[in-house]
């Protein structure tokens, strides 16, 4: 045994990541971005670029929207790739695929500088709008997600030149490879789209923002821990002393980040499954279907339009905190609060996917041995079983362990809300990598989801998780 820990103490010395790394399907993403219409584009930004070794970024698109209807900032975002340029050297010191900034660069494109619909029908294609349609063509199986942080008027134009210039069985196998996820309606095109393309994949709150799933980035909860949103939590663990990148995040004007949950969830985590907005992850929880009509302006003066037909959009968690425990069982159940919203299923993460955050812009200036890395979660056996009500089956994750050598805990717990089978199968276990469970009764086959939850006690503590899917069968 100790020759086998000293051979991994070797070789993660001299190749950190070259042992433990996994690989991983990248997501792919073209951000449509208002930026400058609020810091907060600018801050969002700052942490996609600390993704994007992870994330596959295909588009970075100048645009509009009703809250800066006549300009658009190009220029702003080439000013956050230099400065990434001057991190990125030290980033790939902790893990590999961080492009360079010249390869950024390319993907700067401007969309048109009017508002909405004005900038869409024929003779209306802007730079951004062709790009989306040339990233579509290319050949690659994987779905294209649009992260739009303002208007959608670019993907709007470039949804009606594809059904203008191609074959409907060409435009439709165009259109099935796009994933949306929008923040609100910033135009009066997000309605049109879905209206006019009604098998189009798309998340989105729709009306007033303070009733949307992604607000919940920035909003003061009850019950949650809001010092990882404040002002002196961005200061000193994002703003000051961590390099040219923190540097260029700017304060908060009106929300922190509200941009950032329309690409939380593709950050391969093993929780996250954007393909499946229902199962929850760090970018929310979404459902598919037609919203109720609420006659409001919106925000930003964007009327509200009655939906024509399902949309994936805001779902509500029921949650109960856990707090800490100074003897047995270091975690506990606060049973005497529970909270059950759709801002919930965003809150829930909030805490870890700062701190996962803080850690990574801590690799912009710390060598590896001084910086935090996240465990990685093993289970020894699939990921997804089938199992007949009353069948016993020992859920094993021993070949979990961390890179930095830290102490890891353990948390598994059901996620009801994720499968079709509503009630939990596990209660909260904790602090050991086994845990047991019976399949429940059923009258018919039923959906359970399992979270493994394995946090390291490293600086800051560091959370990745591995999602069981089970099925159940009738006896």
């Amino acid at each position: 045994m100790k020759k086998i820990f000293f051979a991994i103490q070797f070789l993660l010395i001299f190749n950190p990541f070259g042992v433990f790394s996994q690989t991983i399907k990248k997501n792919r993403v073209i951000i449509l971005s208002d930026i400058e219409a609020d810091p907060d584009d600018t801050q969002s930004f700052v942490r996609l670029f600390l993704y994007s070794n992870q994330i596959d970024i295909k588009g970075l698109v100048a645009t509009t929207s009703t809250h800066q209807k006549n300009a658009i900032y190009p220029q702003s975002i080439i000013n956050l790739i230099e400065g990434y340029r001057n991190v990125q050297p030290n980033l790939i010191l902790h893990e590999e695929g961080y492009p360079n900034a010249d390869a950024l660069l390319k993907l700067v494109k401007k969309g048109a500088p009017v508002y909405g619909m004005s900038g869409v029908g024929k003779g209306k294609d802007n730079e951004g709008s062709d790009w989306i349609i040339k990233i579509l063509e290319e050949k690659d199986n994987r779905p294209l997600w649009v992260s739009v942080w303002g208007g959608a008027n670019t993907l709007a134009q470039a949804l009606y030149k594809i059904k203008d210039t191609k074959s409907k069985s060409e435009a439709a196998r165009l259109i099935s490879k796009l994933r949306v996820y929008t923040i609100s309606d910033q135009d009066d095109s997000g309605i049109w789209i879905r209206n006019n393309f009604p098998d189009l994949f798309f998340i989105v709150s729709p009306g007033n923002y303070g009733r949307s799933t992604w607000i919940a980035i920035n909003q003061v909860a009850k019950g949650f821990n809001n010092d990882v949103i404040s002002n002196k939590w961005l200061l000193d663990n994002i703003q000051q002393g961590h390099g040219a990148l923190g540097a260029l995040y700017p304060d908060v004007m009106w929300g922190m980040e509200g941009d950032t949950p329309a690409f939380l969830s593709l950050i391969p985590n093993g929780l996250n499954e954007p393909e499946h907005p229902n199962w929850g992850g760090w970018g929310g929880r979404y459902e598919l279907y037609k919203p109720d009509y609420i006659k409001d302006e919106g925000s930003g003066g964007v009327k509200t339009i009655a939906e024509t037909r399902p949309i994936w959009t805001n779902a509500n968690d029921t949650y109960k905190p856990y707090i800490y425990n100074s003897y047995g069982r270091a975690l506990k159940l606060d049973d005497d609060n529970t909270y059950s919203d759709n801002k919930v299923t965003i809150l829930r993460w909030r805490e870890e996917f700062q701190n996962d955050f803080a850690a990574r812009i801590n690799w912009c200036i710390k060598p590896y041995k001084e910086a935090n890395h996240p465990p990685v979660p093993a289970f020894n056996h699939k990921d997804e079983i089938t199992l007949k009500s009353g069948e016993y089956f020992t859920l094993d994750a021993s070949g979990t362990f961390d890179p930095d050598g830290d102490h890891i805990s353990y948390l598994w717990f059901s996620y009801p809300e994720a499968g079709t089978y509503k009630k939990p199968i596990i209660t909260s276990v904790q602090n050991y990598y086994r845990a047991y469970i019976i399949a429940p009764k059923v009258e018919k086959p039923e959906t359970a989801h399992i979270i493994l939850k394995v946090t390291d006690k490293g600086i800051p503590n560091l959370t990745r998780y591995k999602r069981l899917l089970i099925n159940i069968l009738p006896e």
